[in-house]
């Protein structure tokens, strides 16, 4: 939807909503299922936040970490790290040294080639974060659990949609005006 499609008035620009046009219909559920998807993410983002401090984390290291445990053996190369946070290789090894510090990581040799390491998670990080965790995840799964399989069909096609959507969402280049 563009801004034209926004409701008008003689007053000027929109009269209600901020985004999405508050007329019945199909306007109006789109603007429902938006506006609960948005208010989802903030619960999240604020349940990841309060995570993080129980944890005494921050965003990076919480998500190096989640990324170690999902592989099978809970291991990566520091530079696959560095792809996968898009952050620079100084700043891995700043944080890897925090991690190891904390007992969360620890860094093993590669064992086909000395001059590089893995980084793993270690079991006591696993426990960590499945403690930490766990309810939170448990009280989502009953949530899904709950729902009929044509409703979970509904909400997987609707998220990937929606993935697929944001991710084809290119970067606004601005244009600097010109010295006059």
């Amino acid at each position: 939807m563009n801004v034209s499609d926004a409701k008008t008035s003689d007053d000027g620009p929109a009269t209600a909503g901020y985004w999405y046009d508050e007329s019945p219909g199909q306007r109006e559920r789109a603007r429902r299922v938006l506006e609960a998807l948005r208010t989802y993410r903030a619960a999240e983002s604020a349940m990841r936040r309060r995570t993080r401090d129980s944890m005494s984390m921050g965003e990076n290291e919480m998500l190096a970490l989640r990324f170690l445990l999902r592989q099978p053996d809970h291991s990566a190369r520091p530079a696959e790290l560095v792809k996968y946070l898009g952050v620079t290789s100084a700043s891995i090894t700043t944080m890897l040294d925090r991690l190891e510090k904390s007992g969360r990581i620890e860094r093993v040799a590669n064992p086909t080639d000395r001059r590089s390491i893995f980084v793993k998670a270690t079991p006591h990080a696993d426990g960590e974060v499945r403690e930490t965790l766990g309810r939170m995840h448990g009280l989502m799964y009953d949530v899904a659990v709950g729902m009929s399989p044509d409703a979970q069909e509904h909400v997987v096609d609707f998220l990937r949609r929606m993935s697929d959507a944001v991710d084809d969402v290119a970067p606004v280049i601005v244009d600097e005006p010109a010295d006059v």
